[in-house]
């Protein structure tokens, strides 16, 4: 029982540790669409 217990915490931990790199990455593209949005509408700004 305690084999399993343990096993159950390991695997919850991992999965965790993986989901925060996962949520990172996806903020760090997030930020750069974000950036380039605003690259963008610089450029349209200073032709008009």
């Amino acid at each position: 029982m305690f084999k399993k217990l343990i096993f159950c915490f390991a695997a919850l931990a991992a999965i965790s540790l993986t989901a925060c790199n996962t949520i990172q990455g996806a903020g760090k593209d997030v930020e750069r669409g974000g950036q380039k949005i605003q690259e963008e509408a610089k450029e349209v700004k200073q032709k008009l």
